[in-house]
């Protein structure tokens, strides 16, 4: 039946139409609405424009900008001719008459609607679906830029020998096209069927046939083309298998082929692919036989067999071949997981040492030489001290330090020396008045650097700073010292014009500036300065008097939100760190690349494996991460963000990393090579957190490299919870000079312990050289503890610690009034076969509202001490063979002097016997006789006292000699039983 046009019309109401003026007014108000939303759409793209070009990486905007474009009108613009041209077809294959029925009359209705507007609707229709489709292909921009950059790994897989870039660079494309296929197929075959409908080649409950011929063929085309890239799926499916994650209960996540999945998935794909082919064949057979008999009964084969060989026969292998016999079957595959793990994570030269656990040494007295030459033991805790930073080198209000400062070495007389080092950054909180001049024009910027020596502090506990005071003055010589750009600067300053800065105070009084960089974009422009007023929807940027000639915004300011902007493709380190390097403070950020595409390769979530114990107290320490999940990464790029003029300089760190050749190809020239470093920043390059924490995750399991050990799960380790404090976090690795067994001298190392799965006991010591410009950066060693002894783990020396006695009395008293005990980082050094650990202890309190160094902790071989230093405390564990109890004094051995009266000297008679038999007591090692001793020997004591006071005032006092004798008795006897002397076994 021909479309009808029109319909019954009936007698016209006349509606009052607006007068001409308000018809003029309402058109004005929308031009100007439309105009607007265009201006805040292109406020937006001009203020991001400005941005990267001020910082020199306008390429990566433009490439970034042209991409997205590319792949959204070419994805829009296929997405939308093909449900445009099915929908076009299947209106043209209407047929000319519509069967006379209740379904088509009421059908009538609709198309007598439709037929004015045919033309907007189908325009409406595929515009949708184009803008959708383009939305979503452009978010696909790094999938096209590293298919169509990609550089070989050189490396295959052992499955189906293909190159890894297949599966890191190809096959996500691939895969992308394969579902875009997948959308298309299925929006045109549903538009197409609608339209059919809609014109009558459909029917549901007319007489006669279903579908016209013409119907029938082309949605036969459709559902065949929908048939035929589920072959492809199955067909890519195959190699999907190789970075498939799955759950072995054997290893946990697992990536990789499996038995089942080589013996069963992998043919059943195969199969799966072929009758695919097949039954898309006899959908497309249909334009000659016109009936869905065949294809119908082809398509519900397929998926029969796709549930029984894709799913049925697959778990009939696991359950009767595979779990009879799991770790014969599964070996050769964890093989191949092993190593691809090992390559992926660059864990593939870990060195796995067999360690003691215990001191071979009889004497220890000739380990405390060996204790100081075996590690810088750093005892400010850059984690613990930035209170006391903030105390003493804040200054004014307006400056803050980071809750964690950083670790880094400086070298003094040509030696070098582990330095806490942090910077007095803007703190807008603290202005003495909070507005948009004081917060955006007057306090823009920190001032200076503080650092300390590492391993030292005054007597009175606090750091001993090699920089410090404002301006900064120390060690660190002559540097740019004003911090426009770090990390708590987030928010916007307007630098540069009639509006003086505020620089810092002095003795003199305070002192202004006037920003001299070329850093931020320029706001003299009317232009420039309406768009920022809209992207920030701070309207008083347009007309502010405090804008005027010169000025310049600056945004973006922390490091890692700069590196992050210019470089889109890197997954950021955590911690971004400050050094002096030459005139200039420079911010040194590591970056990543990163895939999930490594076959065999397991993968780990990076969110979890980088938190510990300091992500969880300070938010920012959090890993940037492009994506969730990982399989490869490689520490391929240092960059570094000048903190005065903001500069972003990304510098190659791994020549070799595919993945970064890749991405150099895709924005050439935003990377600079290797060799441009300059020596000054190379000395203050190290291995970084994150990578290593993401390493020590995956040693865990992967430090064995048999596979019958590893399916066993016997060898499984476990970052242990950071004993020092109560947030059940893992313990975080820490920055340390130090020297491992066999190694000559110390060098600047990321440390870490292991513990067995579900155990406090240690099973390994594991550190990185993290040293850059040495030929062992980022060479890993691991000490791995007898399985057969039980050598104490961290949290077993935190416990030992906190359960001895004189330990335990000495922290209550410290805790005394309202002060606060605070634990520092608990290091352990290896020394002579056993294991050192140091632990720095601070208090805060009385008064103060900062952490003192109060006490150190140290144990070895079982001796354990609390001293006021860190050398005393070594004295003490070092001093004896097996305790910490040290050797009588001459004076101590000394029998108690004779007297006159007979129950003075029965008193001292007692005490005689009570000090040799502490003394016998103490030979052997018997701690409870020794403490029955020492009892003894104050009750004698105790009693001599009073029987001589008693002669005393029996002789009237006269014996003047006599009373100082006496007084030298209780002298020479009190030493050897006072509680709190140094000697008594209670503080071992």
């Amino acid at each position: 039946m021909p479309d009808r046009g029109g319909g019954p019309t009936g007698p016209r109401m006349r509606v009052g139409r607006p007068s001409r003026r308000v018809r003029t007014l309402l058109m004005t108000l929308g031009v100007l609405a439309v105009l607007a939303m265009a201006f805040v759409m292109f406020a937006g793209f001009w203020t991001d424009w400005l941005w990267y070009r001020s910082v020199k990486y306008s390429s990566v905007f433009t490439t970034t900008l042209w991409t997205k474009i590319g792949l959204f009108f070419v994805f829009g613009l296929l997405m939308a001719v093909a449900v445009g041209v099915n929908i076009w077809l299947a209106h043209r294959l209407r047929p000319p008459l519509s069967a006379m029925s209740m379904e088509q009359q009421s059908l009538d209705r609709y198309r007598m609607s439709v037929a004015p507007y045919k033309k907007w609707i189908l325009l409406g229709i595929t515009s949708l679906v184009g803008l959708i489709a383009g939305a979503s292909a452009a978010g696909q921009w790094r999938t096209w830029l590293m298919w169509v950059n990609g550089v070989p790994f050189n490396q295959k897989d052992p499955q189906f020998h293909l190159d890894v870039s297949f599966y890191a660079f190809d096959l996500p494309w691939y895969r992308f096209m394969l579902g875009f296929g997948f959308a298309a197929a299925i929006l045109s075959l549903i538009a197409a069927a609608l339209t059919h409908y809609l014109y009558g080649g459909l029917r549901v409950t007319s007489p006669g046939a279903r579908a016209t011929a013409a119907a029938t063929g082309h949605l036969s085309v459709l559902l065949g083309i929908f048939v035929a890239l589920k072959a492809v799926a199955y067909w890519l499916d195959r190699y999907g298998l190789a970075v498939k994650s799955s759950d072995f209960k054997a290893t946990g996540n697992w990536t990789g082929l499996r038995y089942v999945d080589a013996n069963a998935y992998l043919p059943a794909k195969t199969i799966l692919f072929c009758i695919a082919v097949i039954c898309a064949l006899l959908f497309f057979a249909t334009l000659w036989r016109r009936t869905w008999q065949l294809p119908v009964i082809g398509f519900g084969l397929m998926v029969l067999s796709a549930i029984l060989i894709g799913g049925l026969y697959p778990a009939i292998v696991q359950k009767f071949q595979v779990q009879p016999n799991e770790q014969a079957k599964e070996a050769p595959y964890v093989e191949k997981n092993l190593k691809a793990t090992r390559d992926a994570y660059g864990i593939t030269g870990t060195e796995v040492t067999e360690y003691a656990g215990t001191s071979t040494t009889k004497d220890k007295t000739k380990l405390r030489d060996d204790a100081d030459g075996a590690a810088s033991i750093r005892l400010l805790d850059p984690n613990v001290v930035s209170p006391t930073f903030q105390q003493l080198q804040q200054v004014r209000n307006y400056y803050a330090f980071p809750s964690n400062l950083d670790v880094d070495r400086y070298s003094k007389d040509g030696k070098d020396q582990d330095t806490v080092i942090g910077l007095r950054e803007l703190n807008l909180q603290g202005i003495p008045k909070s507005n948009w001049i004081n917060n955006h024009f007057r306090y823009t910027h920190g001032f200076g650097v503080v650092a300390a020596k590492g391993t030292n502090a005054d007597a009175e506990g606090r750091p001993e700073f090699t920089e410090y005071d404002l301006p900064s003055k120390g060690d660190l010589g002559e540097y740019q010292q004003r911090i426009y750009y770090g990390e708590k600067t987030s928010q916007y300053s307007i630098v540069g014009g009639p509006q003086k800065e505020i620089d810092y105070s002095d003795d003199t009084g305070e002192k202004t500036t006037s920003y001299k960089g070329k850093s931020g974009v320029n706001l003299s422009s009317p232009v420039n300065r309406a768009a920022y007023a809209v992207a920030f929807s701070e309207p008083q940027i347009l007309y502010s008097g405090a804008i005027g000639e010169g000025s310049r915004i600056l945004y973006n300011r922390t490091p890692k939100e700069r590196v992050e902007a210019v470089a889109p493709w890197l997954t950021i380190d955590g911690d971004a760190y400050p050094a002096v390097v030459g005139d200039k403070i420079e911010w040194i950020v590591d970056a990543y690349t990163t895939t999930n595409g490594y076959p065999y390769a397991s993968r780990t979530t990076l969110g979890d494996t980088t938190a510990d114990s300091l992500t969880a107290a300070n938010n920012q320490r959090a890993v940037v991460a492009q994506q969730n999940q990982v399989n490869y990464i490689r520490n391929s790029v240092k960059a570094t963000v000048d903190a005065y003029t903001g500069k972003v300089t990304l510098y190659e760190w791994d020549t070799k990393d595919p993945v970064l050749k890749t991405w150099k190809k895709a924005f050439p020239g935003t990377v600079k090579p290797k060799g441009d470093i300059p020596q000054a920043l190379m000395d203050h390059l190290r291995y970084p957190q994150d990578l290593f924490k993401v390493q020590r995750e995956l040693l865990t399991r992967y430090h064995v490299k048999d596979a019958e050990t590893f399916l066993s799960g016997s060898e499984v380790w476990q970052v242990p919870d950071d004993p020092t404090n109560k947030s059940g976090n893992a313990v975080p690795p820490y920055y340390l000079s130090m020297k491992m067994p066999g190694e000559q001298s110390q060098a600047f190392s990321l440390t870490t312990t292991l513990t067995p799965n579900g155990r406090d006991n240690l099973s390994a010591f594991m550190s990185v050289n993290a040293e850059a410009g040495t030929s062992d950066y980022g060479k890993i060693n691991i000490l791995k503890l007898p399985t057969g002894r039980t050598v104490d783990g961290p949290k077993r020396v935190q416990s030992q610690f906190n359960s001895e006695p004189s330990i335990a009395e000495s922290i209550r008293l410290l805790r005394g009034g309202d002060s606060e005990v605070e634990y520092g980082n608990l290091l352990t050094v290896p020394l002579d076969g056993g294991l050192l650990y140091v632990e720095p202890v601070y208090v805060r309190g009385g008064g103060l509202k900062y952490p003192l160094l109060r006490k150190v902790l140290v144990t070895y071989g079982g001796a354990t001490a609390f001293e006021d230093t860190l050398g005393e405390a070594l004295d003490k564990v070092f001093g004896a063979e097996g305790s910490t109890v040290e050797p009588p004094d001459e004076d101590e051995t000394k029998p108690p002097p004779t007297s006159s009266d007979p129950t003075v000297q029965e008193a001292l008679d007692d005490a005689q016997k009570a000090f040799d038999d502490g003394q016998e007591a103490l030979k052997k090692g018997d701690w409870e006789a020794y403490g029955t001793a020492q009892k003894d020997l104050e009750d004698a004591l105790k009693k001599a006292e009073d029987a001589q006071a008693a002669a005393d005032k029996k002789a009237g006092g006269s014996d003047k000699a006599g009373d100082s004798g006496d007084k030298k008795t209780e002298e020479s006897a009190k030493p050897s039983s006072s509680p709190s002397s140094s000697k008594s076994p209670d503080s071992s």
